[in-house]
């Protein structure tokens, strides 16, 4: 799910859009897998199992409203997270938006970075995906988890720093020099002698 056009500044350029890392709903899908696997079991149990209709009904239903409550909370649930968290680096900032009913939002200005690292374990280099730890001035670093191919977007990042940096180089050694002040001006010299002082 891409980031809304809509919610950017005018003239505003999308470098890097991005979710988290699929490794993310690795959880998830297990958790969705197993769920499934023990409805079919119980299924299967209930139909070779001697029991009454009745017996056979209830734990269906039982085992059927756990089973969508647990499928519900830990892997639907992870999923529409993961669907609504936006990782974005724009010509402008990095934005962080995550949450579907309680928004959560971080905006960082490319001007006001100081510093970009990323750090990746043997799990994360085996799926391309690592961290991204952003510090900017005067905030302690922030940490973004999950973040794919994570080596080329620090690469990208820290070349919108670059253009900035450059940019705004540029535009301070093309402003027109001060005017020098002006040079004092001598007051005028008198025209005419003074007059002689009359003898007593």
């Amino acid at each position: 799910m891409a980031y809304p056009r809509n919610l950017l500044a005018p003239g505003e350029r999308i470098i890097i859009d991005s979710n988290p890392h699929w490794k993310a709903l690795l959880g998830p899908i297990l958790v969705a897998l197993v769920s499934i696997g023990a409805v079919i079991a119980v299924w299967v149990w209930t139909g070779s199992a001697s029991m009454s209709d009745g017996a056979r009904t209830t734990i269906g239903i039982v085992v059927g409203v756990l089973a969508t409550v647990v499928v519900v909370w830990w892997a639907v649930s992870p999923f529409i997270r993961w669907a609504s968290t936006h990782f974005v680096v724009t010509d402008r900032r990095v934005i962080y938006r995550s949450g579907v009913f309680t928004k959560n939002g971080i905006d960082i200005p490319i001007a006001r970075i100081n510093t970009v690292q990323f750090r990746h374990g043997l799990i994360d280099r085996m799926f391309r995906a690592g961290t991204l730890s952003i510090e900017s001035a005067s905030d302690d670093p922030l940490d973004f988890d999950d973040i794919p191919d994570v080596e080329n977007v620090y690469a990208r990042l820290h070349e919108q720093i670059m253009e900035h940096i450059d940019g705004e180089s540029g535009r301070r050694s093309s402003r027109p020099a001060a005017d020098p002040p002006p040079a004092p001006q001598n007051p005028p010299a008198d025209t005419e002698p003074p007059a002689a002082a009359s003898p007593a």
